[in-house]
């Protein structure tokens, strides 16, 4: 019987997000939320069952858990990498206007420590607010996937994690609401704009053609002999990776007897990861970051079922609060400021900003709201450099914090 209920959890824990995705295309309200925001409500509803009297399978939730939130990230890093393309930017406000966000970012999150890290405190571990801080380099730098490694890599308690991904979003997309309102003309107004202001109508076909690609299905096709095909090249391929990875960190780990396994291991898969992107068939597979984002879809869901609400001090949470708002609203200030200095272009400072902060997915919405289709291409590369660089950043950033 326990084999049934063991199944019937990963079951459940596999195809949730699925049904999570077709409501929020049927629903605007819901795909508004977001299929991440969702999951996270639908999860916490899930672990926190036995506060209502119903525990669900309480023998076997505890190990499908640990064993699904063991995995998943692991393998959707290298899946989200495969794809990659990394290109040589070839204008000087792209390459200045990558590596003043990214500074830009890096002082937010030391200022932000600075200001809010003694409200960000655990009885047991000294160094929490420097993880935490470690944790938020990879949303801010990358995404999703980099935020769950970094979690994993620094030990980040789970109900952590879920608290600091729904304050991300709720201040995010109070930051998206800025620039699509007034944003985008204050900076226009204060910094240089190149040829864009009348949009050609091929530009506005484009920028629509672009949006619309975002925002269809990106698992359309993966159920054909094709999409199999590639699916199964990119996880045969991505357990090769996850294997050589977990022996290197093993070996390492015992070599210098000390427990950095789970350091090693993440960044052994970033790196094999970003290296096989190089390989021309790897890159050309279809769908790879579109499971690696299904798997952390998943681990979104254990993770929020993980988190016991009856433990989340959810007064003593206004430091994460303080300290999120600061890196996102500060980092956007302190790149303007840059901008403003170096002269990059407003629209180029925008597109930056918002890969950063909110990730490559977000660039052609924000594109088709400046109506400048010239910024698609470097707000996805920058996305691409920030996914990459992520996990190794936010090592050194909780080793700088744990200093200060």
């Amino acid at each position: 019987m326990s084999i049934v209920k063991t199944i019937l959890l990963v079951a459940m824990f596999l195809l949730l997000p699925a049904l999570v995705l077709r409501l929020c295309r049927r629903y605007a309200w819901l795909d508004k939320l977001g299929p991440i925001v969702t999951l996270y409500f639908v999860g916490a509803a899930i672990g926190n069952l036995g506060l209502l009297g119903i525990p669900l399978f309480p023998e076997e939730m505890p190990k499908v858990q640990n064993m699904l939130n063991n995995i998943m990230v692991p393998l959707a890093i290298p899946l989200m990498l495969f794809g990659c393309v990394f290109r040589k930017s070839d204008t000087r406000d792209q390459l200045l206007s990558m590596i003043s966000g990214l500074v830009a970012v890096v002082i937010a999150l030391v200022v932000g420590y600075l200001v809010f890290g003694k409200m960000i405190v655990s009885d047991t571990d000294p160094k929490f607010a420097a993880r935490v801080g470690g944790m938020l380099t990879g949303s801010y730098t990358g995404g999703t996937v980099n935020m769950a490694s970094i979690q994993k890599m620094l030990g980040v308690p789970e109900e952590t994690f879920v608290l600091a991904n729904t304050f991300d979003m709720i201040v995010c997309f109070t930051y998206l609401m800025f620039l699509v309102s007034v944003g985008i003309k204050i900076f226009r107004k204060f910094l240089p704009v190149k040829t864009l202001q009348t949009a050609s109508a091929e530009d506005e076909a484009v920028l629509a053609q672009e949006v619309a690609k975002a925002n269809e299905n990106p698992y359309k096709g993966l159920f054909t002999a094709a999409g199999l095909k590639s699916a199964a090249a990119s996880f045969g391929l991505t357990i090769a990776v996850f294997a050589v990875s977990f022996g290197v960190a093993t070996l390492i780990d015992k070599a210098v007897e000390s427990d950095i396994f789970m350091m090693i291991f993440i960044l052994m898969l970033t790196t094999l990861g970003i290296g096989a992107s190089f390989i021309k068939p790897v890159r050309n597979l279809k769908y790879s970051y579109d499971i690696g984002m299904y798997l952390i879809y998943i681990f979104s869901l254990v993770v929020a079922s993980m988190a016991d609400l009856s433990k989340i001090d959810f007064t003593g949470s206004v430091g994460i609060l303080g300290y999120i708002t600061l890196i996102v609203f500060g980092s956007l200030l302190l790149h303007m400021l840059f901008a403003k200095l170096l002269k990059i272009d407003a629209d180029t400072m925008v597109i930056t900003s918002v890969t950063y902060i909110n990730s490559p997915p977000f660039v052609p919405m924000i594109a088709a709201a400046m109506k400048n289709r010239n910024v698609l291409l470097p707000g996805l590369t920058i996305g691409i450099v920030g996914y990459a660089i992520g996990n190794y950043l936010g090592l050194l950033i909780f080793q700088l914090l744990s200093i200060l």
